[in-house]
């Protein structure tokens, strides 16, 4: 015989769990069903082990979504602030890094333990290893309350929760589940692929990668009129980096990407100043004060490789120019990105006009709810996805 809760909630991590708290802390009877070992893998593993939590710049131009508008609502009535005011609440101390991106001090342990605290303030009920085999519509139900059979038995409720996330990191249990049950009831899920995931190239490039694995250098990274300026990272497989990340996406196979080295340096100056002032220095001289030394190395051979030992004096300022001009725009294209295994984030997902933009709530299907990145939301780099996931959690759990 099924178990009878107010809600049942599909999946533990962060959109799961601050759904199941929010509902709970209002009188709700919630169930946690979290199909792994563990709930909250991907907080653990996330920002390095110290979880970028939040970002106090959140805005909605910071997401993707095939209806921009549609995250406007959420995330106008859960800000970063009222994150951090729990956080503050539960004693968990915090630094603020770049523009905003704030991560726990100690161990991305401290948001998860958070969570669990809030849930079990609220009597919520976790089951773990508790794999969902099917889902049945509350019209199939004398009582018009849904059914959900597990690994660990059937329940039924009011109000069910899909919060299974995407298809990113598959190791941490990724699945395509919430875009299964959305499908089950003909409701469109927008094509997905990777994001916030690294590059990786063939052919010459790779080879040049490889030899500068572990070099990282300050770069504006652009693609189909978007573009991102902070560090790239050269990885043994491509390009990785908060830059690289953010641009991927943005990018489509086949894409060029343009890469601008020294974004905050007028290179051209910079040549000219030299050509000027140090007129025996060669290029790579100049380069090497401000770039890596082995990235000058590399870019003296695509770019000034005839002239690798001229003089400054000896070049004419239209060669300096011409160096410049490709050091700012460096034409590069990816043969992919390492997918669905290093992939932060899932873009796309359960198309947003199937749901309330207020509650998260199925328009044709009262008592579904779809929260989290298994939805056509996705954020950019830098907390911003953590805030979706809190955000649209709150908004369901108030209104499951």
């Amino acid at each position: 015989m099924a178990s009878d809760y107010d809600v049942v909630v599909l999946g533990g991590g962060a959109a799961g769990l601050f759904c199941a708290a929010t509902a709970a802390q209002r009188g709700r009877r919630v169930l946690v069903l979290e199909g792994s070992n563990k709930p909250g893998k991907k907080i653990l593993m996330s920002g390095g082990g110290r979880c970028n939590f939040t970002n106090l710049n959140t805005e909605p131009a910071h997401f993707l979504s095939d209806n921009p508008h549609f995250c406007k609502s959420a995330l106008s009535r859960y800000s970063p602030y009222d994150f951090l005011d729990l956080v503050q609440k539960h004693g968990i101390p915090y630094v603020e890094k770049t523009a905003g991106q704030l991560f726990c001090e100690r161990s991305s342990k401290d948001i998860l333990n958070m969570l669990l605290a809030e849930c079990d303030d609220g009597g919520v009920e976790l089951i773990l290893e508790a794999g969902v085999e099917a889902v049945a519509p509350a019209a199939q139900d004398p009582d018009g309350r849904w059914s959900v059979t597990s690994a660990v038995g059937e329940f039924r409720c009011e109000s069910l929760v899909i919060a299974t996330g995407g298809l990113s990191i598959p190791k941490m249990g990724a699945s395509p589940f919430g875009y299964e049950v959305a499908r089950q009831f003909d409701i469109v899920v927008k094509p997905t692929r990777a994001a916030l995931v690294p590059f990786t190239f063939t052919g010459a490039f790779h080879e040049m990668t490889q030899r500068l694995s572990g070099v990282s250098t300050p770069a504006s990274v652009a693609c189909n009129d978007t573009s991102f300026n902070d560090d790239v990272l050269f990885t043994h497989r491509g390009m990785s980096g908060p830059a690289a990340l953010q641009i991927s996406s943005f990018w489509h196979p086949g894409d060029e990407l343009s890469l601008s080295l020294l974004p905050s340096t007028p290179i051209e100056d910079e040549l000219l100043q030299a050509k000027r002032q140090q007129p025996k220095a060669t290029v790579r001289t100049v380069l090497s004060k401000c770039l890596p030394r082995a990235l000058v190395t590399e870019l003296q051979g695509l770019f000034w490789r005839d002239n690798s030992e001229t003089p400054l004096n000896e070049l004419s300022d239209t060669k300096l120019r011409d160096i410049a001009s490709r050091l700012s725009n460096w034409r590069i294209k990816p043969a992919a990105t390492e997918g669905y295994r290093t992939a932060e984030v899932t873009l796309g997902g359960v198309d947003t006009d199937a749901l309330s933009s207020s509650t998260m709530e199925c328009r044709d299907y009262p008592g579904l709810y779809f929260i989290g990145e298994v939805v056509d939301v996705t954020g950019q780099l830098g907390g911003f996805n953590f805030q979706w996931a809190w955000a649209s959690g709150h908004a369901a759990g108030n209104a499951v």
